[in-house]
């Protein structure tokens, strides 16, 4: 009697598992059915892809800095990286933020044509359309510099012992050397004017003594600014 409870308990149990595996269809069956089952599975929305936009300059002065920076964003993703092609020699471009920037030397005036930034996101790129940028030459140069002898005598002939420097008289008329500028050092023989404006101006320079005293001025000189 024992033995046939033993056998019957094992019995119901291995009914169980192969109802489970999908057996004969009785009454309670947990199995999955007859023949093959599709479980649904959620679709996955695909990320948005990055955006950028910007307009860089179409020139640039030689010896003049540049700078251009896009504007690059993606909801979906805080990490962007940027690349470039046709990067100018004389320029530096950064990965992470997409600054382009530099300052082109004199002899880097010219063309340079199909400069393209792009952003991905790791999935997805995007690039602004292709821009050329022209380097042109720098300004004229608006300066006059001026050089002159120390004087080694005075006025009567007499031996100069005591000069302790120069006065530089600048105007834009021979008869208005209003802007004076003074150079102290019996040795400082030279003097340059930065940023002039166009037209012609006039230079004289005068030496002056240790008392004070004021040599006549030298021969007007001038300089026709463009």
């Amino acid at each position: 009697m024992m033995k046939s409870n033993w056998w019957m308990a094992v019995h119901l149990v291995l009914g169980a598992a192969l109802a489970a595996c999908g057996g004969g269809g009785g009454g309670g069956s947990v199995g999955v059915g007859d023949g093959p089952h599709t479980l649904p599975v959620p679709s996955v929305s695909p990320g948005s892809a990055p955006s950028i936009s910007g307009n860089s300059p179409s020139t640039v002065q030689a010896t003049t800095l540049y700078s251009f920076t896009p504007v690059a964003s993606d909801p979906d993703s805080p990490t962007l990286t940027f690349s470039i092609a046709n990067r100018p020699s004389w320029a530096s471009f950064s990965t992470s933020t997409g600054v382009l920037s530099g300052t082109p030397a004199s002899a880097d005036v010219g063309t340079f044509a199909d400069i393209t930034i792009s952003v991905t996101d790791g999935s997805s790129t995007r690039a602004l359309p292709a821009f050329t940028l022209n380097v042109i030459p720098p300004p004229a140069a608006r300066t006059a510099a001026l050089s002159w002898a120390a004087p080694a005598q005075n006025s009567d002939g007499s031996q100069l012992t005591d000069l302790a420097g120069y006065r530089v008289y600048h105007g834009t008329s021979a008869d208005a050397l209003n802007d004076i500028t003074q150079v102290s050092g019996a040795t400082s023989t030279s003097y340059t004017f930065n940023q002039l404006t166009s037209g012609t101006h006039y230079f004289a320079v005068a030496a002056y003594t240790v008392a004070g005293l004021e040599s006549a001025l030298s021969t007007i000189r001038t300089k026709v600014i463009p």
